[in-house]
Protein backbone atom coordinates (compact mmCIF):
# COMPACT_ATOMS: atom_id res chain seq x y z
CA UNK A 1 0.00 0.00 0.00
CA UNK A 2 1.27 3.52 -0.77
CA UNK A 3 2.15 5.81 2.11
CA UNK A 4 -0.01 8.69 0.86
CA UNK A 5 -3.72 8.21 0.17
CA UNK A 6 -4.60 8.39 -3.54
CA UNK A 7 -7.17 11.13 -3.00
CA UNK A 8 -4.42 13.56 -2.00
CA UNK A 9 -3.23 13.63 -5.60
CA UNK A 10 -6.49 15.43 -6.46
CA UNK A 11 -6.07 18.19 -3.90
CA UNK A 12 -4.95 21.43 -5.52
CA UNK A 13 -3.38 24.53 -4.00
CA UNK A 14 -3.51 28.31 -3.97
CA UNK A 15 -0.50 29.54 -5.89
CA UNK A 16 -0.68 32.96 -4.24
CA UNK A 17 0.81 31.23 -1.18
CA UNK A 18 2.90 28.70 -3.09
CA UNK A 19 4.71 31.54 -4.87
CA UNK A 20 6.14 32.53 -1.50
CA UNK A 21 9.07 30.12 -1.99
CA UNK A 22 10.09 31.86 -5.22
CA UNK A 23 9.71 35.28 -3.61
CA UNK A 24 11.86 34.17 -0.69
CA UNK A 25 14.63 33.01 -3.02
CA UNK A 26 14.57 36.38 -4.77
CA UNK A 27 14.68 38.26 -1.47
CA UNK A 28 17.54 36.05 -0.26
CA UNK A 29 19.48 37.18 -3.34
CA UNK A 30 18.99 40.76 -2.27
CA UNK A 31 16.11 41.64 -4.62
CA UNK A 32 13.41 44.13 -3.71
CA UNK A 33 10.11 42.42 -4.60
CA UNK A 34 6.84 44.26 -5.28
CA UNK A 35 4.19 41.82 -4.05
CA UNK A 36 1.20 41.92 -6.35
CA UNK A 37 0.48 38.25 -5.62
CA UNK A 38 -1.49 38.06 -2.36
CA UNK A 39 -5.08 39.22 -2.00
CA UNK A 40 -4.55 40.81 1.40
CA UNK A 41 -5.55 44.44 2.10
CA UNK A 42 -2.61 46.65 3.06
CA UNK A 43 -4.73 48.17 5.83
CA UNK A 44 -4.75 47.14 9.47
CA UNK A 45 -7.84 45.89 11.23
CA UNK A 46 -9.76 48.81 12.69
CA UNK A 47 -8.72 49.97 16.20
CA UNK A 48 -12.29 49.82 17.53
CA UNK A 49 -12.48 46.13 16.57
CA UNK A 50 -9.06 45.38 18.04
CA UNK A 51 -10.24 46.88 21.33
CA UNK A 52 -13.33 44.64 21.41
CA UNK A 53 -11.23 41.49 20.99
CA UNK A 54 -8.69 42.66 23.56
CA UNK A 55 -11.39 43.44 26.11
CA UNK A 56 -12.97 40.03 25.56
CA UNK A 57 -9.62 38.37 26.15
CA UNK A 58 -9.06 40.40 29.31
CA UNK A 59 -12.52 39.29 30.49
CA UNK A 60 -11.48 35.65 30.06
CA UNK A 61 -13.60 34.75 27.04
CA UNK A 62 -10.92 32.55 25.50
CA UNK A 63 -12.31 29.06 25.98
CA UNK A 64 -14.45 26.71 23.91
CA UNK A 65 -17.78 27.97 22.64
CA UNK A 66 -20.68 26.78 20.46
CA UNK A 67 -19.13 25.09 17.38
CA UNK A 68 -21.65 26.95 15.19
CA UNK A 69 -20.48 30.28 16.63
CA UNK A 70 -21.51 32.43 19.58
CA UNK A 71 -25.12 33.57 19.37
CA UNK A 72 -24.40 37.35 19.32
CA UNK A 73 -22.15 36.95 16.27
CA UNK A 74 -24.60 34.67 14.45
CA UNK A 75 -27.37 37.15 15.22
CA UNK A 76 -25.23 40.02 13.87
CA UNK A 77 -24.59 38.03 10.68
CA UNK A 78 -28.29 37.23 10.29
CA UNK A 79 -29.16 40.91 10.74
CA UNK A 80 -26.47 41.90 8.23
CA UNK A 81 -27.81 39.48 5.62
CA UNK A 82 -31.39 40.64 6.21
CA UNK A 83 -30.33 44.29 5.87
CA UNK A 84 -28.13 43.88 2.78
CA UNK A 85 -29.89 41.07 0.87
CA UNK A 86 -33.47 41.37 2.04
CA UNK A 87 -33.38 37.72 3.12
CA UNK A 88 -35.02 36.71 6.40
CA UNK A 89 -32.37 34.67 8.25
CA UNK A 90 -32.35 33.20 11.74
CA UNK A 91 -29.13 32.60 13.71
CA UNK A 92 -29.86 28.86 13.57
CA UNK A 93 -29.04 28.91 9.84
CA UNK A 94 -25.65 30.61 10.39
CA UNK A 95 -22.38 28.76 10.96
CA UNK A 96 -19.13 30.56 11.79
CA UNK A 97 -15.93 29.19 10.25
CA UNK A 98 -12.20 30.04 10.44
CA UNK A 99 -12.23 32.32 7.40
CA UNK A 100 -14.45 32.20 4.32
CA UNK A 101 -12.50 29.38 2.69
CA UNK A 102 -13.79 26.38 4.76
CA UNK A 103 -17.40 26.74 3.54
CA UNK A 104 -16.19 25.81 0.05
CA UNK A 105 -14.99 22.42 1.21
CA UNK A 106 -17.92 22.01 3.60
CA UNK A 107 -20.34 22.60 0.73
CA UNK A 108 -18.66 20.12 -1.61
CA UNK A 109 -18.56 17.47 1.12
CA UNK A 110 -22.15 18.06 2.21
CA UNK A 111 -23.96 18.07 -1.15
CA UNK A 112 -21.79 16.52 -3.84
CA UNK A 113 -21.24 12.82 -4.49
CA UNK A 114 -18.67 11.26 -6.78
CA UNK A 115 -19.75 11.73 -10.39
CA UNK A 116 -22.00 14.73 -9.72
CA UNK A 117 -21.30 17.80 -11.85
CA UNK A 118 -20.22 21.12 -10.37
CA UNK A 119 -20.30 24.33 -12.40
CA UNK A 120 -17.81 26.99 -11.27
CA UNK A 121 -16.37 30.21 -12.75
CA UNK A 122 -13.05 30.04 -14.58
CA UNK A 123 -10.90 31.99 -14.06
CA UNK A 124 -12.01 31.77 -10.46
CA UNK A 125 -10.75 31.14 -6.96
CA UNK A 126 -8.56 28.02 -7.35
CA UNK A 127 -9.96 26.28 -4.28
CA UNK A 128 -13.23 25.69 -6.16
CA UNK A 129 -11.54 23.44 -8.72
CA UNK A 130 -9.38 21.85 -6.02
CA UNK A 131 -12.36 20.70 -3.96
CA UNK A 132 -14.40 19.60 -6.97
CA UNK A 133 -11.62 17.22 -7.99
CA UNK A 134 -10.91 16.13 -4.41
CA UNK A 135 -14.47 14.84 -3.83
CA UNK A 136 -14.49 13.02 -7.17
CA UNK A 137 -17.04 15.30 -8.81
CA UNK A 138 -17.01 16.27 -12.48
CA UNK A 139 -15.59 19.78 -12.93
CA UNK A 140 -17.58 21.97 -15.33
CA UNK A 141 -15.77 25.30 -15.72
CA UNK A 142 -17.83 28.27 -16.84
CA UNK A 143 -15.40 30.24 -18.99
CA UNK A 144 -15.36 34.01 -18.38
CA UNK A 145 -14.07 36.41 -21.03
CA UNK A 146 -12.61 39.87 -20.76
CA UNK A 147 -14.62 41.20 -23.70
CA UNK A 148 -17.71 40.81 -21.48
CA UNK A 149 -16.01 42.22 -18.37
CA UNK A 150 -15.80 38.68 -16.95
CA UNK A 151 -19.55 38.52 -16.29
CA UNK A 152 -21.93 35.92 -17.73
CA UNK A 153 -25.61 35.42 -18.39
CA UNK A 154 -28.23 32.74 -17.87
CA UNK A 155 -27.67 31.59 -21.46
CA UNK A 156 -24.00 30.86 -20.70
CA UNK A 157 -24.99 28.85 -17.66
CA UNK A 158 -27.80 27.05 -19.50
CA UNK A 159 -25.26 25.52 -21.89
CA UNK A 160 -23.57 23.78 -18.95
CA UNK A 161 -26.47 22.66 -16.73
CA UNK A 162 -27.45 18.99 -17.07
CA UNK A 163 -29.35 16.36 -15.11
CA UNK A 164 -26.08 15.60 -13.29
CA UNK A 165 -25.58 19.19 -12.07
CA UNK A 166 -25.61 19.26 -8.27
CA UNK A 167 -23.85 22.52 -7.39
CA UNK A 168 -23.37 25.88 -9.11
CA UNK A 169 -20.69 28.19 -7.72
CA UNK A 170 -20.98 31.97 -8.14
CA UNK A 171 -18.51 34.64 -7.04
CA UNK A 172 -19.37 38.33 -7.33
CA UNK A 173 -17.38 40.53 -7.02
CA UNK A 174 -14.91 38.09 -8.47
CA UNK A 175 -11.41 36.93 -7.66
CA UNK A 176 -9.29 37.20 -9.84
CA UNK A 177 -11.08 39.37 -12.39
CA UNK A 178 -12.96 41.99 -10.39
CA UNK A 179 -16.02 41.14 -12.48
CA UNK A 180 -19.44 41.85 -10.98
CA UNK A 181 -22.80 40.26 -11.80
CA UNK A 182 -25.59 42.82 -12.15
CA UNK A 183 -29.02 42.45 -10.59
CA UNK A 184 -30.45 41.75 -14.05
CA UNK A 185 -27.88 39.03 -14.74
CA UNK A 186 -28.55 37.43 -11.36
CA UNK A 187 -32.30 37.58 -12.01
CA UNK A 188 -31.80 35.66 -15.26
CA UNK A 189 -29.60 33.10 -13.53
CA UNK A 190 -32.21 32.65 -10.79
CA UNK A 191 -34.93 32.12 -13.40
CA UNK A 192 -32.80 29.49 -15.13
CA UNK A 193 -32.14 27.65 -11.86
CA UNK A 194 -35.84 27.60 -11.00
CA UNK A 195 -36.73 26.29 -14.46
CA UNK A 196 -33.92 23.81 -15.12
CA UNK A 197 -32.57 22.56 -11.80
CA UNK A 198 -34.04 20.10 -9.33
CA UNK A 199 -34.90 21.49 -5.85
CA UNK A 200 -31.90 19.65 -4.39
CA UNK A 201 -29.39 21.57 -6.57
CA UNK A 202 -27.53 24.12 -4.47
CA UNK A 203 -26.01 27.49 -5.35
CA UNK A 204 -22.79 28.38 -3.55
CA UNK A 205 -22.61 32.18 -3.55
CA UNK A 206 -19.13 33.38 -2.58
CA UNK A 207 -19.65 36.98 -1.46
CA UNK A 208 -16.38 37.62 0.39
CA UNK A 209 -15.78 40.86 -1.56
CA UNK A 210 -19.29 42.18 -0.86
CA UNK A 211 -18.05 45.51 0.58
CA UNK A 212 -15.52 46.25 -2.18
CA UNK A 213 -17.39 47.75 -5.12
CA UNK A 214 -16.57 50.78 -7.23
CA UNK A 215 -18.36 53.47 -9.25
CA UNK A 216 -21.23 53.66 -6.78
CA UNK A 217 -22.28 50.04 -7.27
CA UNK A 218 -24.03 48.19 -4.46
CA UNK A 219 -23.68 44.51 -3.67
CA UNK A 220 -26.18 42.15 -5.30
CA UNK A 221 -26.78 38.57 -4.19
CA UNK A 222 -28.44 35.66 -5.97
CA UNK A 223 -30.16 34.94 -2.64
CA UNK A 224 -32.20 38.13 -3.00
CA UNK A 225 -34.19 36.69 -5.90
CA UNK A 226 -37.40 34.65 -5.62
CA UNK A 227 -36.90 30.97 -4.94
CA UNK A 228 -33.19 31.38 -4.19
CA UNK A 229 -32.91 31.61 -0.37
CA UNK A 230 -34.01 27.98 -0.09
CA UNK A 231 -31.37 26.90 -2.62
CA UNK A 232 -28.38 29.12 -1.77
CA UNK A 233 -25.42 28.82 0.56
CA UNK A 234 -24.23 32.40 1.16
CA UNK A 235 -20.59 32.60 2.24
CA UNK A 236 -18.66 35.66 3.33
CA UNK A 237 -16.40 36.91 6.08
CA UNK A 238 -14.14 39.62 7.42
CA UNK A 239 -10.82 39.10 5.62
CA UNK A 240 -11.34 41.43 2.68
CA UNK A 241 -13.91 44.10 3.52
CA UNK A 242 -12.69 44.62 7.09
CA UNK A 243 -8.96 43.94 6.45
CA UNK A 244 -9.01 41.12 9.02
CA UNK A 245 -7.21 38.42 7.04
CA UNK A 246 -5.33 36.88 9.96
CA UNK A 247 -8.34 36.87 12.25
CA UNK A 248 -9.86 33.99 10.25
CA UNK A 249 -13.48 35.03 10.60
CA UNK A 250 -15.87 33.63 8.04
CA UNK A 251 -19.42 32.42 7.92
CA UNK A 252 -22.06 30.62 5.90
CA UNK A 253 -25.81 31.03 5.81
CA UNK A 254 -27.49 27.73 4.95
CA UNK A 255 -30.90 27.21 3.32
CA UNK A 256 -32.23 25.25 6.32
CA UNK A 257 -31.37 24.59 9.96
CA UNK A 258 -30.81 20.93 9.10
CA UNK A 259 -28.13 21.85 6.55
CA UNK A 260 -26.54 24.27 9.03
CA UNK A 261 -26.35 21.42 11.55
CA UNK A 262 -24.18 19.47 9.07
CA UNK A 263 -21.75 22.40 8.74
CA UNK A 264 -21.65 22.61 12.54
CA UNK A 265 -20.86 18.89 12.67
CA UNK A 266 -17.96 19.37 10.25
CA UNK A 267 -16.66 22.18 12.47
CA UNK A 268 -16.78 19.80 15.44
CA UNK A 269 -14.80 17.19 13.53
CA UNK A 270 -12.13 19.60 12.28
CA UNK A 271 -11.60 22.63 14.51
CA UNK A 272 -14.14 22.59 17.36
CA UNK A 273 -14.88 26.31 17.26
CA UNK A 274 -13.65 29.75 16.26
CA UNK A 275 -12.24 31.59 19.32
CA UNK A 276 -15.06 33.53 21.01
CA UNK A 277 -13.06 36.73 21.60
CA UNK A 278 -12.52 37.01 17.84
CA UNK A 279 -16.22 36.51 17.21
CA UNK A 280 -17.10 39.37 19.53
CA UNK A 281 -15.02 41.68 17.34
CA UNK A 282 -16.69 40.10 14.31
CA UNK A 283 -20.09 41.09 15.64
CA UNK A 284 -18.89 44.64 16.30
CA UNK A 285 -17.73 44.90 12.69
CA UNK A 286 -21.39 44.71 11.63
CA UNK A 287 -22.93 46.61 14.54
CA UNK A 288 -20.58 49.54 15.25
CA UNK A 289 -21.13 52.53 12.89
CA UNK A 290 -17.38 53.19 12.98
CA UNK A 291 -16.88 50.12 10.79
CA UNK A 292 -18.61 51.68 7.80
CA UNK A 293 -16.26 54.67 7.97
CA UNK A 294 -13.20 52.40 7.95
CA UNK A 295 -14.54 50.29 5.09
CA UNK A 296 -15.34 53.39 3.00
CA UNK A 297 -11.84 54.78 3.56
CA UNK A 298 -10.27 51.54 2.36
CA UNK A 299 -12.55 51.08 -0.66
CA UNK A 300 -11.95 54.68 -1.74
CA UNK A 301 -8.21 53.99 -1.68
CA UNK A 302 -8.65 50.84 -3.78
CA UNK A 303 -10.76 52.75 -6.29
CA UNK A 304 -8.12 55.48 -6.66
CA UNK A 305 -5.47 52.83 -7.24
CA UNK A 306 -7.66 51.09 -9.81
CA UNK A 307 -8.22 54.38 -11.60
CA UNK A 308 -4.46 54.89 -11.86
CA UNK A 309 -3.24 51.39 -12.69
CA UNK A 310 -5.72 50.42 -15.43
CA UNK A 311 -4.73 53.27 -17.80
CA UNK A 312 -1.08 52.72 -16.90
CA UNK A 313 -1.22 49.05 -17.83
CA UNK A 314 -3.05 49.84 -21.05
CA UNK A 315 -0.08 52.00 -22.01
CA UNK A 316 2.23 48.96 -21.84
CA UNK A 317 2.79 47.70 -25.41
CA UNK A 318 1.03 44.35 -25.81
CA UNK A 319 -1.08 44.60 -22.64
CA UNK A 320 -4.85 45.07 -22.46
CA UNK A 321 -6.62 45.60 -19.14
CA UNK A 322 -10.32 45.87 -18.41
CA UNK A 323 -11.58 48.11 -15.60
CA UNK A 324 -12.74 45.93 -12.68
CA UNK A 325 -15.97 46.85 -10.95
CA UNK A 326 -15.09 45.31 -7.59
CA UNK A 327 -12.56 43.41 -5.42
CA UNK A 328 -8.96 44.70 -5.49
CA UNK A 329 -7.39 43.06 -8.51
CA UNK A 330 -6.66 43.91 -12.11
CA UNK A 331 -6.48 41.08 -14.63
CA UNK A 332 -4.73 42.23 -17.81
CA UNK A 333 -4.43 40.18 -20.99
CA UNK A 334 -0.67 39.82 -21.54
CA UNK A 335 -0.76 37.85 -24.81
CA UNK A 336 0.70 40.80 -26.70
CA UNK A 337 3.59 41.05 -24.25
CA UNK A 338 4.22 37.32 -24.59
CA UNK A 339 4.33 37.71 -28.36
CA UNK A 340 6.73 40.67 -28.23
CA UNK A 341 9.12 38.91 -25.85
CA UNK A 342 9.14 35.57 -27.70
CA UNK A 343 7.43 33.75 -24.84
CA UNK A 344 5.25 31.60 -27.11
CA UNK A 345 8.23 30.32 -29.07
CA UNK A 346 10.18 29.62 -25.88
CA UNK A 347 7.24 27.75 -24.32
CA UNK A 348 6.77 25.61 -27.43
CA UNK A 349 10.50 24.92 -27.61
CA UNK A 350 10.84 23.66 -24.04
CA UNK A 351 7.70 21.52 -24.42
CA UNK A 352 9.15 19.88 -27.54
CA UNK A 353 12.22 18.74 -25.64
CA UNK A 354 10.15 17.43 -22.73
CA UNK A 355 10.72 20.34 -20.34
CA UNK A 356 8.15 22.43 -18.52
CA UNK A 357 5.13 20.30 -19.33
CA UNK A 358 2.83 22.29 -17.02
CA UNK A 359 4.34 25.62 -18.03
CA UNK A 360 2.12 28.18 -19.74
CA UNK A 361 3.22 31.33 -21.58
CA UNK A 362 1.68 33.55 -18.89
CA UNK A 363 3.41 31.40 -16.27
CA UNK A 364 6.77 31.94 -17.95
CA UNK A 365 6.14 35.69 -18.08
CA UNK A 366 5.12 35.61 -14.43
CA UNK A 367 8.46 34.03 -13.46
CA UNK A 368 10.47 36.39 -15.67
CA UNK A 369 8.82 39.38 -13.99
CA UNK A 370 9.60 37.97 -10.55
CA UNK A 371 13.13 36.64 -10.97
CA UNK A 372 14.47 39.41 -13.19
CA UNK A 373 12.38 42.46 -12.30
CA UNK A 374 11.16 41.79 -8.76
CA UNK A 375 7.43 41.87 -9.56
CA UNK A 376 5.33 39.07 -8.04
CA UNK A 377 2.08 38.35 -9.93
CA UNK A 378 -0.22 35.40 -10.58
CA UNK A 379 -0.78 33.71 -13.95
CA UNK A 380 -4.12 32.64 -15.44
CA UNK A 381 -3.58 28.94 -14.70
CA UNK A 382 -3.42 29.77 -10.97
CA UNK A 383 -7.19 30.35 -11.16
CA UNK A 384 -8.34 27.06 -12.64
CA UNK A 385 -6.22 24.94 -14.95
CA UNK A 386 -9.05 23.14 -16.72
CA UNK A 387 -9.83 24.99 -19.92
CA UNK A 388 -7.23 27.68 -19.30
CA UNK A 389 -5.18 26.90 -22.41
CA UNK A 390 -4.66 29.83 -24.74
CA UNK A 391 -5.72 32.38 -22.12
CA UNK A 392 -2.75 34.50 -21.10
CA UNK A 393 -3.55 36.85 -18.24
CA UNK A 394 -1.84 37.98 -15.06
CA UNK A 395 -3.54 38.96 -11.82
CA UNK A 396 -2.11 41.94 -9.98
CA UNK A 397 -3.40 42.80 -6.52
CA UNK A 398 -3.82 46.52 -5.93
CA UNK A 399 -3.90 45.96 -2.17
CA UNK A 400 -0.56 47.79 -2.12
CA UNK A 401 0.44 51.38 -1.48
CA UNK A 402 0.54 53.70 -4.50
CA UNK A 403 4.33 54.00 -4.33
CA UNK A 404 4.71 50.24 -4.73
CA UNK A 405 2.06 50.14 -7.46
CA UNK A 406 3.88 52.85 -9.45
CA UNK A 407 7.25 51.15 -8.99
CA UNK A 408 5.78 47.81 -9.98
CA UNK A 409 4.24 49.16 -13.17
CA UNK A 410 7.53 50.88 -14.08
CA UNK A 411 9.24 47.50 -13.79
CA UNK A 412 6.55 45.82 -15.91
CA UNK A 413 7.07 48.48 -18.60
CA UNK A 414 10.81 47.77 -18.62
CA UNK A 415 10.31 43.99 -18.68
CA UNK A 416 7.86 44.21 -21.59
CA UNK A 417 10.68 45.67 -23.71
CA UNK A 418 13.38 43.20 -22.65
CA UNK A 419 13.19 40.39 -25.22
CA UNK A 420 16.89 39.66 -24.88
CA UNK A 421 16.62 39.46 -21.11
CA UNK A 422 13.74 37.00 -21.38
CA UNK A 423 15.66 34.78 -23.84
CA UNK A 424 18.64 34.70 -21.47
CA UNK A 425 16.40 34.01 -18.46
CA UNK A 426 14.80 30.93 -20.05
CA UNK A 427 18.18 29.32 -20.65
CA UNK A 428 20.08 30.38 -17.53
CA UNK A 429 20.19 28.61 -14.19
CA UNK A 430 16.95 30.14 -12.89
CA UNK A 431 14.99 29.34 -16.03
CA UNK A 432 16.18 25.75 -16.19
CA UNK A 433 15.32 25.24 -12.53
CA UNK A 434 11.83 26.66 -13.01
CA UNK A 435 10.90 25.12 -16.35
CA UNK A 436 12.57 21.73 -16.10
Amino acid sequence: MPLIARRMSHLGTENAFKLGDDIRRCVDRGMDVIRFNLGAPDFRSAPHLNRVASAALDAGRSGYCDPAGILPFRQAIADHVRRTRGVDVTPERVVVTPGAKPPIGYTLQTYVDEGDEVVYPSPGFPIYESWVRFVGAVPVPLSLSDDRDFAFTADDLAALVTERTKLIILCSPSNPTGGVLSREELAGIAELVRARCRPDVRIYSDEIYEQILFDGLEHESIASHPGMPERTVIASGHSKGFAMTGWRLGWAVLPTEEEAAIFKQININIMSCVPPFLQEAGAAAYEDPASAVEVRRMVDAFEKRRNWIVPALNEVPGMRCRTPKGAFYVFPDVSGVCERLGVYEACERIHKVGRGRRTTPAGMLQMFLLHRYGVASMDRASFGRIGAGGQDFLRLSIANGMDDIRRGVDRIVAAAKDAQGFAEFVEDEDGRALFG
